[in-house]
């Protein structure tokens, strides 16, 4: 197998890994989703279920404690996103998100990959995409999974400032796809279309 799609295949796998271990242990640890289920099975079962009603304060697991990493500025805190990046579209009808965020997920793992594909994988210019592209495919399907299973993602890293102003929730899935972004802009400024040199007029 050729180096750059071993590098593809360990950078999404590891991404949606620890992407979904990071919120199996949000899950059960913040939340009562899991009390009860002595088993992995139960608790991932619980996890990857259709999730129960929305409770009074707009979540579906109902949520049970916060840690303070940072007291002034960093906290794990569940919380629930049925939108895009920052909430966006969390306003739409199910009926209407649902099938959106199926068309943008699938054509956005079709467009890594045709890209990555065009990739040669052995011109060092190129190492911003090779590694950036498989963050964003990774981070991509890390939340696509959660959509198919529940129809919202689960954030919980919480940045603040001493609580008067907040950076959205976001999760490990989140992380990647804007540490993926940011190599493809680098890579976007080192690999710029050079000008073809002017044609030599003859003697």
């Amino acid at each position: 197998m050729p180096r750059k799609y071993v590098i593809l295949l360990a950078v999404t796998l590891g991404v949606i890994a620890l992407d979904q271990w990071t919120k199996y242990l949000v899950v059960r640890e913040l939340t009562s989703q899991m009390q009860g289920q002595e088993t992995l099975g139960g608790r991932l079962g619980a996890m990857f279920s259709a999730p129960p009603e929305r409770g009074f304060d707009g979540l579906h697991y109902r949520s049970r404690r916060s840690i303070e990493v940072s007291e002034s500025f960093f906290r794990l805190r569940y919380a629930e996103n049925p939108g895009a990046a920052w909430g966006l579209f969390r306003n739409l009808p199910p009926e209407q998100r649902g099938p959106l965020f199926h068309v943008v997920s699938l054509g956005a793992v079709v467009l890594i990959v045709f890209y990555f594909r065009k990739l040669s994988g052995s011109d060092p210019e190129e190492k911003w995409a090779l590694w950036g592209l498989p963050l964003v495919l990774g981070g991509a399907l890390g939340n696509y999974i959660d959509r198919l299973a529940r129809g919202f993602v689960i954030d919980f890293l919480e940045a603040h400032w001493f609580d008067k102003a907040a950076w959205p929730s976001f999760n490990v899935a989140d992380a990647a796809i804007c540490v993926g972004v940011g190599l493809l802009l680098v890579d976007a400024f080192v690999r710029k279309e050079k000008p073809a040199p002017a044609p030599t007029k003859a003697a």
